[in-house]
């Protein structure tokens, strides 16, 4: 009896372990079982290619692909052309045609790169305008003509969630009277772009909440006035004179400056933002690179008191220009640092720090500073210093290097830095590890 018993409880025991391996009872795997509109949202994510061949996986998911939203990327690169190899994800465009005319479902993402492309853009034209994309959600479109761009902005104007548009140039006569009221992000990637046909775009946008601009040629300013943007994202690196201008934007939470080297070829002003909590990065000048409407300085009554959290680029030994620019967020709570050789415009003339005039968020609200990368000597040592004997409320102090600092290296850095006089007793000091795919900006 004992070795039936424990026989059968062998059985029941690798009975189990099967089933748990196909997911419970009847042989079947989670996947399977989900119901078919998530596995059609599933498929939809994957790239046309890929998608096309999920049917070989079960005899169930043969109905799929032809009725899960279309992901759709085209390849319109010539045979033998230069330059990067497209993705192996694309399909041709004499594949599209068929795809659209058999597939049952609604339209999800239609990605269309018309560079080299020649006679294909009076046939994206009619891709565009066939019921397979009439639904449209996402839109990846690059160097098309205006008469396409504006086409493929007319024919998803009402279905359109988020636009991706790069290396265009925008129809002055058609953009005014287009209407977008679902869209969410719009990306703008080298585009050419007259004040006046922005201004006309953003206002016909009702519930965008992201605008990326990137190397954007504008012929006068860049006007942003939106009752529901949230995030705004602007870069540009290139010799052409910029100026962006927030006029009002009542909902803006993040204002973002990637890869923004900071010239006098470029100017932000920001004229109502009374939500604005993040900001940066930007290097830290105070003459040239940003201008707030109604703030000086020395004039704390007129600062931007929402601003949280901001970023900034510097050489070590700007310590005054940073904080020259403090005294412009009085109620900041978090103050990340990236050191690199950067190109001030007032390095002579940048003035100095009054000891007699504190600046308020030290005093009563900056709880996190960043530094990265962090050398640990000369210049940098005095200038996190500053932060440690003069933050009062400091809850944590980062300090994130490219080499690993050990139990020893980080007590001879506490040393240098005088923890011991901290202005804040229970200030926190942690010492990371910059990841090696980490590249500083110069």
């Amino acid at each position: 009896m004992e070795k039936e018993a424990a026989g059968e409880a062998r059985e029941s025991h690798g009975t189990a372990r099967k089933r748990a391996r196909s997911g419970g009872g009847g042989g079947e795997d989670f996947i399977t079982r989900l119901p078919d509109d998530i596995l059609g949202i599933i498929i939809s994510l994957l790239p046309t290619k890929d998608g096309d061949r999920t049917p070989v996986l079960s005899r169930q998911w043969r109905h799929l692909w032809r009725s899960a939203p279309l992901n759709l990327e085209v390849s319109t690169r010539p045979p033998g052309a230069a330059g990067p190899v497209p993705t192996p994800s694309r399909v041709p465009p004499s594949a599209v045609s068929q795809i659209i005319s058999q597939h049952h479902g609604p339209a999800r993402r239609f990605s269309f790169h018309c560079r080299g492309a020649g006679d294909l853009c009076a046939q994206a034209e009619s891709w565009l305008h066939s019921r397979a994309l009439a639904s449209l959600e996402e839109l990846d479109i690059a160097y098309a003509s205006p008469r396409l761009l504006a086409s493929v902005l007319r024919s998803v104007s009402t279905t359109i969630l988020a636009a991706k548009i790069n290396g265009c140039h925008f129809p002055g006569e058609i953009v005014p009277a287009m209407n977008f009221p679902n869209l969410k992000k719009l990306t703008l990637f080298h585009t050419s772009i007259s004040e006046d046909v922005l201004h006309a775009l953003l206002s016909g946008c009702h519930a965008l909440e992201s605008l990326y601009m990137a190397q954007v040629s504008a012929a006068g300013r860049l006007r942003v006035s939106s009752p529901t943007l949230r995030t705004i994202i602007f870069s540009h690196s290139s010799s052409e004179m910029a100026q962006l201008v927030i006029l009002d934007a009542p909902r803006l939470v993040r204002l973002l400056l990637p890869y923004y080297y900071g010239s006098d070829r470029v100017t932000i002003r920001v004229v109502r933002a009374p939500m604005l909590e993040i900001l940066g990065p930007f290097i830290a000048a105070v003459s040239n690179i940003l201008l707030f409407q109604g703030i000086s300085p020395v004039s704390s009554a007129n600062s931007m008191r929402t601003v949280k959290v901001l970023a900034l680029r510097s050489s070590a030994d700007k310590l005054h220009a940073v904080l020259n620019i403090l005294r412009w967020f009085p109620c900041l709570e978090r103050l990340h640092v990236t050191f690199g050789k950067h190109h001030d415009m007032d390095q002579q003339n940048e003035p100095q720090h009054d000891p007699l005039h504190p600046i308020e968020c030290l005093e009563t609200h900056l709880k996190k500073v960043v530094f990265k990368p962090f050398e640990g000597y000369g210049k940098q040592v005095d200038f996190a210093r500053f932060f440690v004997l003069n933050a009062k409320v400091l809850d944590k102090i980062e300090f994130e290097a490219y080499n690993h600092y050990g139990i020893e290296m980080v007590g001879y850095e506490h040393k240098l830095l005088q923890v011991e006089n901290r202005a804040s007793r229970h200030a926190r000091f942690v010492f990371k590890t910059i990841s090696s795919d980490w590249v500083p900006c110069q």
